[in-house]
């Protein structure tokens, strides 16, 4: 395996491209006028503008968005020192890191030059280019001295992260572990084995968290820094110890934490075995740490351990803190990164551990619920959250010390900016988010003895967006509760088979009977329903007991949107249910119609179904522009479906002059704004692009949205149902927690609407 991944790595990194990284324009190039505007001679006016006022460089060139990773190669992870150019696939690393994590832009800089005076002479000298400087696989001591020396003449944050990443990450996990076992930092007892840049870091951030000096012992590959040593460089003289020891064996001994950044199998199981209670290990050896995870684990099983290793719980990995440590910290234009900063990235670390952890986490890792305790103690590096926690914090402890120069004045707007450098922006649901916790319904889970169900209800309940109702089997749901740590508490649980609801199921039923009696429902049939969720759920929200109800997930569509028609019904006005979805993208969300109810729609189908989607996209504070669209525009290709298509459009514009839909038209018609204006210049649609796509029949939609689903960088959500008189929402089958989530939001808005139908008002 160890030569399979060695060859696959050199593939990796020669294969196609060579490397790992490219530079890419930001502006357009295609044409003369744009390549005199990019360099000569337009490039001239930013040029003089800068020279009058020197800040204007953050507004005219890449500066703001641009780190170096700096490194002349003599610490490079553990290799050693191995010169600058053997050295660039790890600094080319980094910065992809930099990149995809935060959206900073990253030139890899080594410098040949082992001389302090000449590397630091060298970094300062090309400082103008950046916005920050991450310094990089330098050995100790001269690490020291070379981050003190830069970060002192440059008013730019400047980081050696091999220092400083791990302290903050370790850090974070450390304050943690203290509320896990109820130790007062003040009070550990703490070996450190290892005394290069990142141990020494680490100790004195742990110093400035409270830790008592006279409580660490560290060592380095000589044994412990005591008083007897003649061999220590100044760096390790802060570090001396008072008590009479030499070694790792006696220093361990009542050792509340032991911090391992030396070599593989240092800390021996017997060792191990004379540290205090409830002993915390972060074994950072790579790639083989200080001790065995398993043979930790195995030796006592009240341990807290992390290590350097993503197999294992508690990854230590720098990737949690730099990105968004210099992302927080170039957003304000900090003149520096002190230590008030790094200790804020730790605690919005540690406090986002404690939250419950997005599903996309979970399937990375392969779990089912990771949850805050002694197997999860800090966030995981594929957190999507993490850039909106840290970044954050950071730039407030920024502003906070007086080293900001740019103070960020809306929070909420600086944290949609975060979202949107990486995709993470969708202001659609977080609207439908916001709206559902200002007035929060209680949704009927019909399928919860599913686990997905379950997750979403247990995100939704700790968001506040919803109060889950459970249906199914109460032993059953209960255990799998238990199994998954879960955390449902105080969430009620209805079997409707149970003895517990047999009065309420009798009353359903009757109820069930006077609806459908005409419709071939006797009341012995109607109890037997009843017996089924998919039946009493919708019973429930038809006679208030719940606002809403979601379903589907692990049955066929037809069984689970009968019983709510049945039950339920269309509403009064509405001749048909219609089923809508909505694809988000990058360029905002766009909804599709009819995708899932009707097969083969009427001119007067298509009328409703426009009716009813214009209605729900109206609910979500969105203007809709609506185009039919088909094979042919504004009738050039004669046949059955644009004829039906434009007596649906003439009938709209008839009876609805206000309403912004035309067609029919190609769909490239509908979203190229440029193409329509150019060639029908007449429609009601110029002056912007359609959002809404109504279908000329089912094959059509679901092809559609099933298709940009598994091809594009896109969002469905859906099946919305249209028509109804209450909130009932279908799930298709195999439904993701994520989409669980985020139809409970819509299901829960839909509730919203509804009642404020029945007092009369508008909606929204």
């Amino acid at each position: 395996m160890d030569n399979l991944f060695r060859k696959d790595a050199l593939i990796y990194h020669s294969g196609g491209r060579p490397g790992k990284i490219e530079v890419i324009p930001t502006k357009p190039y295609s044409t003369q006028r744009d390549l005199s505007l990019a360099y000569s001679p337009g490039v001239a006016d930013p040029c003089l503008e800068i020279q009058k006022n020197p800040d204007d460089v953050y507004k005219y060139t890449a500066k703001g968005n641009l780190v170096a990773v700096i490194s002349n190669g003599t610490a490079v992870l553990g290799l050693g020192d191995i010169g600058a150019a053997a050295g660039k696939p790890v600094m080319e690393g980094k910065g992809l890191l930099f990149k995809i994590f935060a959206d900073i832009d990253v030139f890899d800089i080594e410098i040949e030059e082992k001389d302090v005076n000449k590397l630091v002479e060298t970094v300062i000298a090309i400082a103008p280019t950046f916005g920050g400087i991450n310094l990089e696989d330098i050995k100790a001591p001269e690490c020291f001295e070379i981050e003190e020396r830069i970060k002192a003449a440059l008013d730019i944050p400047v980081m050696h992260d091999d220092q400083h990443g791990t302290a903050i990450i370790t850090s974070a996990g450390l304050l943690n572990t203290l509320e896990l076992t109820g130790k007062k930092i003040e009070e550990m007892k703490i070996v450190v084995n290892g005394a290069g840049a990142s141990a020494i870091s680490c100790t004195k951030l742990y110093i400035a968290l409270g830790m008592k000096k006279e409580n660490i012992i560290m060592l380095d590959s000589k044994g412990v820094l005591n008083k007897s040593r003649k061999d220590l460089n100044p760096v390790k003289q802060q570090f001396i110890t008072e008590r009479d020891i030499n070694t790792l064996e006696e220093a361990i001994n009542g050792a509340d934490m032991f911090l391992g950044l030396s070599v593989a199998d240092a800390l021996k199981k017997e060792y191990l075995k004379t540290m205090a209670k409830n002993p915390v290990v972060f074994a950072l050896a790579n790639p083989v740490p200080e001790i065995g995870y398993e043979e930790a684990m195995s030796t006592r099983d009240d341990i807290i351990m992390g290590t350097g290793r993503s197999d294992f719980p508690n990854q230590i990995n720098n990737v949690l803190g730099f990105p968004f440590i210099f992302r927080g910290a170039m957003d304000v234009r900090a003149s520096t990164i002190n230590e008030e900063m790094k200790l804020a990235a730790s605690k919005a670390l540690a406090d986002l551990a404690k939250e419950p952890v997005p599903e996309e986490v979970n399937i990375a890792y392969h779990e089912k619920n990771l949850k805050f305790g002694t197997d999860y103690i800090i966030p995981k590096p594929t957190d999507p959250r993490l850039i909106l926690h840290v970044a954050p914090a950071v730039a407030k402890a920024a502003m906070d010390t007086g080293v900001a120069r740019k103070p960020i004045e809306d929070w909420d707007a600086y944290r949609e900016e975060l979202s949107k450098r990486l995709g993470l922006s969708n202001p659609l649901m977080r609207q439908i988010k916001g709206r559902a916790k200002r007035d929060i319904q209680r949704v009927v889970f019909g399928e919860a003895e599913d686990y997905n169900m379950l997750k979403a209800a247990e995100i939704v309940l700790n968001d506040k967006t919803a109060i889950p109702v459970l249906l199914g089997n109460v032993a059953v749901i209960n255990e799998m509760i238990t199994e998954h740590s879960l955390e449902l508490d105080g969430v009620e649980i209805i079997d409707p088979k149970s003895e517990k609801v047999a009065k309420l199921r009798e009353n359903f039923a009757e109820l069930l009977h006077k609806k459908r009696q005409r419709k071939g429902i006797t009341l012995k049939a109607a109890n037997d329903l009843l017996l089924h969720r998919n039946y009493f759920a919708p019973m429930l929200v038809e006679n208030g007991y719940a606002d809403a109800m979601i379903s589907g997930i692990t049955r066929n569509y037809p069984s689970t949107i009968k019983p709510a028609l049945e039950v339920i019904g269309k509403k009064d006005e509405s001749a048909l249910v219609s089923g809508m979805y909505i694809i988000n993208t990058k360029h905002g969300p766009y909804f599709f119609a009819d995708c899932t109810v009707n097969k083969n729609p009427s001119m007067q189908d298509l009328v409703e179904i426009t009716l009813q989607t214009k209605y729900a996209v109206e609910q979500f504070r969105i203007q809709p522009r609506i185009a039919f669209v088909s094979y042919s525009n504004f009738g050039s290709n004669p046949g059955n479906i644009p004829v039906k298509q434009s007596e649906a459009i003439a009938y709209l514009h008839n009876n609805y002059p206000d309403m912004i839909v035309d067609g029919e038209m190609q769909a490239n018609v509908a979203l190229n704004q440029e193409i329509l204006e150019k060639n029908f210049p007449f429609s009601k649609l110029v002056g912007g692009t359609a959002n809404t796509l109504i279908f000329p029949y089912l094959t059509a939609g679901n092809i559609a949205y099933k298709l940009l689903q598994e091809l594009a960088d896109v969002e469905v959500i859906g099946p919305v149902l249209n028509g109804l008189k209450k909130s009932v929402h279908v799930l298709p089958i195999g439904s993701t927690v994520k989409e669980i989530v985020n139809m409970v939001m819509i299901a829960a808005l839909d509730a919203q609407c509804v009642h404020r139908r029945e007092r009369g008002e508008n909606c929204p």
